[in-house]
């Protein structure tokens, strides 16, 4: 739990007979992955359970945590209402106890969920076919040097206007600006103040859009957060029309099934989701709510966020360069990393690798070049690597089952190494004979996951 590997929680969880673990921390394990794991069957009831039999188990802190993520876990299933309700409810008995940001996060969250009461978020309907097809295009965006590229999605409309949006996997909201909610007639909610992680914090708010269209699939009351994309450079601001639409890993969640095709240049989804079935999960969120799963770059493992609007092959971070330093240094090109987002712009150091084998599910390419980053970023994320868009295209298609939280790619071809997947999970029981000190046990997850809950990243702007 401290060190928020649900991947290895899940493993303990699921091998250790139940009476070997403390009730508070049974209850809190499903609350954990329900939430994390995106299985809200099972962490709704167990969130129920924990405020209703194991709450003075819990502190302030992760009181506050887990009001968020139950909150979160009511929303996806379509219980606004319900989520606003408790949200409010713990609001009440703890004002006292809260200072004025918490307060205001958490009058903020209930805010968003009552207002999203009033509709019917993601009704999906498809054409009398038996799976939905949303054509896409891979277009160029940034300087032509760079060779960057985006996925925008074809065939679409918002609310009867043609629209250009793009896919992003690594947003964890639907995000539009000013500008195009205006152009779309989308609907303002009142009183919904959201924050948006980029480069900078920026605050926007809540809009509904009554109908999407991609393809052959129709969304009703698709909810969107509007905020000023600007990085507020100028250089970086030439491009900033290529996100001024996008959809994220909200929309994914809703449409369970989505395999993005880049032989066909599609993505498709079932008709009917699949049930949820044994599979052992390989996705999970990171509390920003990006889409992460473990994979090994050369031969380390790294936890990476699969983000197709990252418009180059992406990168790992300073912790991957520390531990390969010597090949770094004596196989890469030192040079330096240009890049914006929303409120800001960077430079940081690093280094080129060309041809590093990146493992995702089983499946091993070799994009040509890679960005390994020397120095620890001002914008700390949940994950070590972003794989961007480039290398997602070296898979021939890429499968995310929204339902068991499993990605699994195709075989790109014979030019790729196709290695089995080396990822193992820790196994470890929890001693009878030796009770769990809780505080020590759960001191470090509260806020941690509590602060990211409220913010969700945004896209950057293609290296420059």
């Amino acid at each position: 739990m401290n060190t928020l590997d649900w991947f290895a929680l899940d493993s303990i969880y699921s091998s250790s007979p139940k009476d070997s673990i403390h009730p508070f921390l049974e209850v809190y394990s499903r609350c954990l992955l329900g939430n994390r794991l995106n299985r809200p069957d099972v962490s709704i009831p167990a969130f129920q359970e924990l405020l209703n039999t194991q709450s003075e188990y819990l502190d302030l802190n992760n009181l506050i945590s887990s009001t968020f993520m139950f909150g979160m876990d009511l929303s996806r299933i379509g219980q606004n209402g319900k989520a606003a309700e408790m949200t409010r409810s713990i609001l009440d008995a703890t004002r006292q106890h809260l200072d004025t940001i918490t307060i205001s996060n958490l009058t903020s969250q209930a805010n968003r969920y009552a207002a999203l009461a009033d509709y019917k978020p993601y009704r999906i309907k498809f054409d009398n076919e038996n799976s939905g097809r949303i054509p896409f295009t891979i277009i160029p965006v940034g300087p032509k040097e760079k060779e960057s590229v985006l996925m925008h999605l074809q065939e679409s409309t918002i609310n009867g206007i043609a629209a250009d949006i793009t896919f992003d996997t690594g947003a964890g909201t639907n995000l539009m600006s000013p500008e195009m909610a205006e152009k779309y007639n989308l609907i303002p909610l009142e009183n919904t103040r959201v924050e948006v992680i980029g480069m900078a914090r920026k605050e926007g708010y809540m809009a509904m859009a009554k109908e999407i269209r991609l393809g052959n699939v129709t969304i009703s009351d698709v909810p969107f957060t509007v905020i000023s994309l600007s990085s507020e450079n100028s250089e970086a601001d030439r491009y900033i029309d290529a996100f001024n639409i996008v959809v994220g890993s909200d929309l994914m969640l809703q449409l369970k099934d989505l395999t993005l095709d880049f032989i066909n240049r599609q993505i498709t989804i079932p008709s009917v989701a699949p049930e949820k079935s044994d599979a052992i999960a390989n996705m999970c969120f990171s509390p920003t709510m990006n889409l992460l799963t473990p994979g090994k770059i050369l031969t380390t493992p790294v936890l990476m966020c699969l983000d197709s609007g990252d418009a180059a092959f992406g990168y790992v971070n300073a912790k991957f360069y520390d531990a390969n330093k010597v090949y770094v240094e004596q196989n890469g090109r030192p040079d330096s990393l240009r890049y914006a987002g929303i409120g800001g712009f960077s430079v940081e150091n690093c280094y080129y690798l060309h041809d590093i084998p990146v493992m995702i599910a089983g499946t091993t390419v070799s994009p040509s070049e890679f960005v390994v980053k020397t120095q620890i970023s001002e914008n700390t994320y949940d994950y070590d690597a972003r794989i961007g868009l480039r290398t997602i295209m070296l898979f021939g298609k890429i499968r995310f089952n929204m339902v068991d939280f499993v990605i699994s790619v195709d075989s790109p071809g014979s030019s790729a190494i196709v290695m089995p997947a080396s990822y193992t999970l820790p196994s470890y029981k929890l001693p009878k004979d030796k009770s769990p000190d809780l505080w020590q046990t759960i001191g470090f997850i509260g806020m941690s996951i509590a602060n990211g809950l409220l913010n969700h990243n945004a896209p950057a702007i293609p290296d420059l």
